[in-house]
């Protein structure tokens, strides 16, 4: 059942002891980063801002940043043939090692969470270079992922000290409309999505947003639970999900199965325009899941008015959901790498705040058939 946390509006207001300005950057640690870069940029259309690794003195690794809009992605690879970037890749594939949140005080807010009861993966410390300063401090949330504190209003660098400006050079890059991270989705293990919401809660000051149990998020054979946790400014939000008893294997276990540990499961990235953004993602060849034509039928009945033509909406496979407060349209890609793990979700809110409840049945069925296919149902 969804069930929206209740207002506190008498309890007296108490100051965020972590504010946080949004997501600074999501970096992944990947097999090649160098190839893994040009797919973002010729697929997603992101473009090529900054570049560290041994021309810059780096000998261990090399990293490019993306960026487009409010979107930046950090790709990283190693370079030894023992690192923690190769265990990490040998392990899990490519996935997200660190989701960095841009902060006006680093050291303040490692403190704070430290002494909550976060678990620090590096003491706060302070790069600069002729663009100025930035600080940084880490603490681990679920399985190896990172949280990093980024402080950087001393700084007009192109992205920390230690990188170098650069420029994509792939023709068919132009951006196609992704504006900013609306939130990053976690995957943990069996009975530990309570222990992990409680730690957003305890160590980080977030809010219980939403949660969803099995009867919400469920097929004939599958089903997870999930609870949504947000900052206080709404800023920064992080679904947080788990399996559940099902029939056959839902898509938690099949992320578990392969990433061989709890981690990031999926980005959902904003787009004012859904229809042209997905448009060019198809042209460009990204793959997304897809719902039957028996989704449409009723579409307008169960979810009212909307601006966009349907037929449009049928075309590209959109899903759409209505809350209290307006309505989204979202579509999801199938997974981005060989293994069943990281994919992205594109979204477009038009008023609505939730995310998008009324379309769990059928996004799990096309799941599902992805699964199937692949023989992990």
């Amino acid at each position: 059942m969804e069930t929206l946390t209740p207002a506190t509006t008498a309890a007296p207001q108490t100051a965020d002891f972590l504010p946080l300005n949004g997501t600074d950057y999501l970096e992944f640690y990947v097999g090649n980063a160098k190839q893994s870069a040009y797919y973002y940029q010729a697929a997603f259309g992101f473009e090529l801002v900054a570049y560290s690794g041994p021309e810059t003195g780096v000998r261990d690794r090399a990293s490019y940043v993306l960026q487009q809009n409010k979107i930046r992605l950090v790709l990283t690879t190693s370079l030894l043939a023992d690192s923690d970037i190769t265990r990490h890749v040998a392990k899990h594939g490519d996935g997200v090692k660190v989701m960095a949140l841009w902060v006006d005080d680093a050291r303040k807010s490692f403190e704070e969470t430290t002494k909550r009861g976060a678990k620090p993966a590096f003491e706060p410390y302070t790069v600069s270079d002729e663009h100025g300063e930035v600080t940084l401090a880490g603490i681990y949330t679920y399985g190896e992922t990172i949280h990093t504190f980024v402080e950087r209003s001393k700084y007009s660098g192109p992205f920390l000290p230690g990188f170098v400006a650069r420029t994509s050079n792939v023709p068919q890059g132009a951006p196609v409309g992704l504006q900013v991270v609306d939130h990053c989705v976690g995957n943990v293990g069996w009975g530990e999505m309570n222990q992990w919401v409680k730690f957003y809660e305890d160590v980080m000051g977030f809010k219980l947003l939403i949660t969803f149990d099995d009867e919400d998020i469920s097929t004939e054979y599958s089903a997870l639970m999930s609870k949504v946790v947000s900052n206080g400014n709404g800023y920064v939000k992080f679904p947080i999900n788990e399996p559940a008893e099902g029939k056959k294997k839902s898509q938690i276990e099949e992320y578990l199965d392969f990433y061989h540990d709890a981690g990031v499961q999926h980005m959902a990235l904003i787009t004012h325009d859904i229809r042209s953004t997905v448009t060019e993602l198809r042209r460009r060849g990204v793959e997304f899941l897809s719902v039957p034509e028996t989704y449409y039928e009723d579409l307008i009945e169960r979810v009212g008015h909307i601006d966009e033509d349907i037929e449009s909406i049928k075309a590209l496979n959109l899903l759409v959901d209505r809350d209290e407060e307006g309505y989204l349209l979202q579509i999801f890609t199938k997974p981005v790498e060989d293994r069943p793990t990281v994919f992205y979700e594109i979204i477009q809110r038009k008023g609505a705040k939730s995310f998008g409840k009324g379309n769990f049945k059928a996004l799990f069925e096309a799941i599902e058939r992805e699964q199937a296919l692949r023989g992990n149902l």
